[in-house]
């Protein structure tokens, strides 16, 4: 337990530097200063019904995004689950996974990721309502993870993901990592979670739209003419994250069972805000999820979550779950998730 205690330390301490070193100045939010945007959406409609404070809930495949330490916690040989989002302004989120048990050595996982938005007409001076091309643009991140439990109480849990961004004709590619940590403490089973997350490489575009030909005297009759030029890139980080969370079963016996959580959240390009939820269940079977997410975040249009789910035993090696989660965005609306699993 010493050791676990430990690395919990080195992991805080190394999060606390990091997070530290990226606090914006004067009071600003540094919003919009990070690329790879689409990496802030969290996916699985349980976790986003209870307000996305998912932290230091365990053993569920979507613990690979929010803290992969948590997979290591399932008693299960076998994850996988999908879902999908129809995000704001016509947008479309998936989110794919799946885990398996490798005996006494952890549990490694596979993730995936794409966010697209849908084509539209090119649009310039000349022809305000399309010059007869169109563009398109997409996000992209596949990851592979593996987590342990090192102690009985004690998990630990790694995300390396391969991240690409494109718009037209343009791309842009990084990495990143995930880290986390979880811990079942003697009080009351009550759960102790830390996470960072995407800390990486910068991310700069490059592409054929970056791409012209330059006249060094903007004289056509003297050379050299159609010099290759390159517009210069700036490059950016990607949206680092770093979250600590508690959980813990409030009530608990035959039939019912209710949890609470609550995320404290600091990513390097916004304010700090609190993740909240609530999750009651029924025979582990029927559940019914409640959360605000984003609370203190300045400017945020985020805030009450619901959610509901089933989860049916088709055989004793063979579950079966089904959630929806609904997310209000205020003046932009709403967004409804949805996902599907099996557990083996």
């Amino acid at each position: 337990m010493k050791i676990a205690n430990r690395i919990l330390l080195i992991i805080m301490l190394a999060a606390s530097v990091t997070i530290l070193s990226a606090q914006p100045e004067g009071g600003t939010s540094k919003v919009g200063t990070t690329a790879a945007q689409f990496l802030k959406i969290g996916p699985g409609a349980r976790a986003i019904g209870m307000g996305g404070a998912y932290t230091s809930i365990p053993g569920d495949i979507y613990n690979v995004y929010y803290n992969p330490a948590g997979v290591a916690n399932t008693t299960s040989n076998m994850q996988v689950t999908f879902n999908h989002a129809d995000w704001l302004v016509d947008m479309d989120y998936d989110f794919a996974a799946g885990s398996m048990q490798l005996g006494n050595l952890g549990t490694m996982f596979l993730t995936f990721t794409n966010f697209s938005v849908p084509e539209d007409k090119v649009r310039t001076f000349d022809n305000p309502e399309g010059d007869g091309r169109v563009w398109d643009a997409s996000s992209l991140s596949l990851g592979v993870g593996f987590a342990k439990m090192l102690t009985d109480r004690f998990s630990l849990g790694f995300h390396f993901k391969y991240i690409r961004e494109a718009i037209w004709n343009s791309a842009a590619s990084g990495f990143g990592i995930d880290v986390g940590t979880l811990y079942r403490t003697p009080f009351n089973d009550l759960m102790i979670g830390a996470a960072i997350s995407n800390f990486g490489s910068k991310m700069q575009m490059n592409g054929r739209d970056v791409q012209f030909n330059y006249d060094p005297n903007n004289n056509e009759d003297t050379g050299p003419n159609n010099v290759p030029a390159l517009y210069e890139m700036d490059s950016y980080d990607i949206p680092l994250t770093f979250r600590i969370g508690l959980s813990m079963n409030v009530f608990k016996n035959r039939f019912f069972r209710a949890t609470a959580a609550v995320d404290a959240v600091h990513p390097n390009d916004n304010t700090e805000y609190v993740n909240s939820g609530l999750e009651l269940a029924y025979d582990e079977m029927f559940f019914i999820r409640a959360g605000y997410k984003s609370l203190f975040k300045q400017d945020s249009e985020e805030g009450l979550t619901l959610g509901g789910g089933v989860k049916y035993k088709f055989a004793d090696n063979l579950r079966v779950f089904i959630n929806y989660s609904y997310a209000d965005f205020g003046r932009l609306e709403n967004v409804q998730f949805f996902d599907v699993g099996l557990i083996f």
